[in-house]
């Protein structure tokens, strides 16, 4: 029998659709970057996306000059705090509801999902009521403990499901040599759920550094503005400066690229490994 040649026909369409989105998402940023280098001076007078004829990075320099890495600092802080305590009390809890043979466990983990359907734009009332009962108004604090509380749930459905994939036999055999829970939290469900623990690290650092509405409603004094609302009292302060406006967003973002180059792999693997068995 004579093997049939098959031939496979181009998708052209779909080429120039992906080069079309590439178009779209390319332009801005190039134009953000642009921007920032150009004089204030040539800004309403050169063409917006032709390289500066003289470039500059005076708007860089007058964005560090006015606080800028308090704000960095600040962000940092409540980012890196959070993130931590995330994945401490998230794994924890993983274990507890892969692992635990109780009813009552399982509807810990319905509880877990709920939190996951309440939008936080519906509790920022009662969150704001809270923040300011318990004395903590205008803190980094109140900031972190509202970012931990709503990152949780979608932060366990993920580690619950990667845990699950992980066989019981090694569970059993650590239970045979004498390890406690603890013992075997530590030595075995921690290594094996390194990338999801990378992926929820960075899905959530991405969220709460892009955080607005908290650092909006929950502080009031330039000592505890983070990034987001950094940029938006620049653009206040620099209404007419747009290049300086833009080069607070091109060093907002720098932290943001450098985490996505180093976990992209673990990012999207993290994300489908549960659910796609």
């Amino acid at each position: 029998m004579t093997a049939r040649s098959t031939r496979t026909t181009p998708n052209v369409l779909g080429g120039l659709g992906g080069w079309l989105w590439l178009l779209v998402v390319i332009v801005p940023i190039y134009y953000i970057v642009v921007t920032s280098l150009r004089p204030q001076a040539d800004y309403y007078t050169e063409n917006p996306l032709s390289w500066p004829s003289a470039p500059t990075i005076d708007a860089y320099r007058q964005v560090l000059e006015n606080d800028f890495l308090r704000y960095f600092a600040n962000s940092v802080i409540v980012t890196g705090t959070s993130v931590v305590v995330i994945l401490a009390v998230s794994l924890m809890a993983s274990y507890v509801v892969v692992r635990s043979v109780r009813r009552s466990t399982s509807r810990l983990f319905q509880v877990f999902l709920l939190g996951i359907a309440i939008p936080i734009q519906a509790t920022i009332i009662p969150v704001y009521y809270l923040i300011v009962q318990l004395g903590l108004y205008d803190t980094l604090l109140a900031l972190i403990l509202p970012s931990i509380a709503f990152a949780i749930p979608l932060s366990v459905l993920i580690l619950t499901n990667f845990l699950r994939d992980v066989p019981g036999e090694l569970f059993e055999s650590m239970r045979v040599d004498g390890a406690g829970e603890w013992r075997t939290l530590w030595s075995l469900a921690l290594p094996l759920t390194r990338p999801a623990i990378v992926t929820v690290g960075i899905y959530d650092g991405l969220m709460i550094w892009n955080g607005f509405l908290f650092p909006l409603v929950l502080t009031q004094s330039a000592e505890t503005r983070v990034l987001p609302l950094s940029l938006w009292a620049f653009q206040g302060e620099f209404s007419v400066n747009v290049p300086a406006v833009l080069a607070a967003v091109v060093l907002s973002v720098l932290p943001i690229l450098a985490a996505y180059a180093v976990g992209r792999r673990q990012l999207v693997s993290g994300l489908t490994a549960g659910f796609g068995k």
